[in-house]
């Protein structure tokens, strides 16, 4: 919306700075034709006029300066004093016989490109108007010379086309620009407005499923424990005793899982510092693939949080799934300090890497899943490191022989008020689980 209501603010700097340069071309004119050509004006009453314009583009100035957009009538009004203010100058130097007298259209080839079509009406009947009083009462010029009257006629007519060409190019070439950054604005606001629809849908679709597998968890957990009760008396099935270790392991995670949703449903987030959390997370991560090989590289930064701990879990969850699935003897996982007060975690795997075709459509709309997905997991990563003002980056691992994939989440974050450990340390040392 910032970007919106700057357009008409630009409006109201434009007219204030043509205004500007309008009274020095008034003041120029009326110097070169009092000391070269000959002409005697009026010069108390002109200069009055001139005088009143400054102070009224002084206050126009520190109403500029407010930085509050205006409304159209005010847009009116300005646009009212400098006709009001060119019809007075041209009634005391000889009306519609004035060369300059078709600078009425320039004003209003503004007012058409800044007003709406009622307020430019009245306007354009305001410059008749004066148009008309001025063809039948007017000071007329008194010249030293009367004999070069056309010549020096037609020189400023010369002199006004190219003003008046000059004026509506710029004017009008800066609204087109200022029109064309509202439409981008619009655009963009669009294209959010149509991800976060996609992102709540998909995320009533998790609510519901949520819901409806409460049932089937807990019939597993109902016949893991009477197996388990079995296994005890029947010597047959004591060999699963430790695959029913790693099925209570996995219901244990899905309960997690769905806890976090109801938590996430009733709260804001959580404020953690990293180097407190990732090692829980990271922890917990393990038990979902206990079969890949996962390090996590260096230490964490330290005296540093994140606004909401749970929305980044999520979103490192499933770049570390999409790892896993492509490689499960080499996925990693880094936390370090980034310029500009934010943090970047990278993970990285030996898959087969991203195709180029789909880099560009990764994180715009759910895609086709090659690995066993269902394709939507990346797209609610992407908004989601969008809603907390971060962002999302593939890349190939090797620049020399592009193998594996590089995912690179970058988040703002809140540095404790502490002077300890400002920007972390990396360590070399790994913790590694075969």
């Amino acid at each position: 919306m910032q970007r919106i209501t700057l357009t008409g603010r630009v409006n109201l700097g434009h007219l204030f700075w043509l205004r500007s340069l309008a009274i020095i071309g008034q003041l120029v004119t009326i110097a070169f034709v009092q000391i070269f050509v000959g002409v005697n004006l009026p010069l108390p009453a002109m200069l009055l006029v001139i005088g009143l314009e400054v102070v009224f583009n002084g206050l126009t100035w520190l109403r500029v300066s407010r930085q509050k957009p205006e409304s159209s009538l005010e847009l009116f009004g300005q646009l009212w004093v400098d006709l009001g203010a060119l019809s007075a100058l041209l009634f005391l130097s000889g009306g519609t016989t004035n060369p300059f007298v078709s600078l009425y259209l320039p004003s209003l080839a503004i007012a058409a490109a800044v007003l709406p079509w009622h307020l430019m009406a009245w306007l354009a009947a305001f410059a008749v108007a004066c148009y008309a009083v001025l063809g039948f009462e007017s000071v007329p010029l008194n010249l030293d010379n009367p004999a070069n009257l056309f010549d020096y006629y037609r020189a400023g007519m010369w002199v006004n086309f190219m003003v008046s060409v000059g004026l509506i190019a710029w004017f009008v070439a800066r609204m087109s620009r200022a029109l064309r950054q509202r439409d981008t604005a619009l655009g963009d606001a669009q294209q959010r407005l149509l991800r976060d629809e996609r992102a709540v849908a998909l995320g009533v679709q998790a609510a519901t499923v949520a819901h409806e597998i409460g049932t089937p968890l807990s019939t597993i957990a109902m016949l893991t424990e009477e197996l388990r009760d079995a296994a005890r008396t029947d010597a047959g099935l004591e060999p699963y005793i430790a695959d029913l270790d790693i099925l209570d392991q996995q219901m244990a995670l899905c309960k997690s899982a769905l806890a976090r949703l109801r938590s996430r449903a009733s709260t804001q987030g959580s404020r953690q510092r990293v180097d407190e959390w990732l090692g829980s997370f990271a922890d917990q991560w393990r038990l979902r693939h206990p079969h890949v090989k996962f390090e996590r590289l260096g230490e964490p930064p330290v005296d540093v949080s994140i606004d909401d701990t749970v929305a980044v879990s999520q979103i490192l969850t499933i770049l570390l799934d999409n790892a896993a699935r492509a490689s499960r003897d080499h996925v990693t996982l880094a936390a370090k300090p980034a310029a500009h007060d934010s943090i970047e975690f990278e993970v990285c795997d030996a898959g087969p890497g991203v195709p180029a075709s789909l880099r560009s459509v990764l994180g715009a709309a759910p895609v086709d899943s090659t690995q066993g997905g269902h394709g939507v997991g990346l797209y609610l990563a992407f908004s989601a490191a969008a809603r907390l003002g971060g962002s999302i980056e593939l890349t190939d691992v090797s620049e020399i022989k592009p193998r594996g994939t590089r995912a690179v989440l970058r988040l703002p974050l809140a540095r404790e008020q502490t002077g300890a450990g400002r920007h972390g340390a990396a360590s070399s040392n790994t913790e590694k689980q075969a």
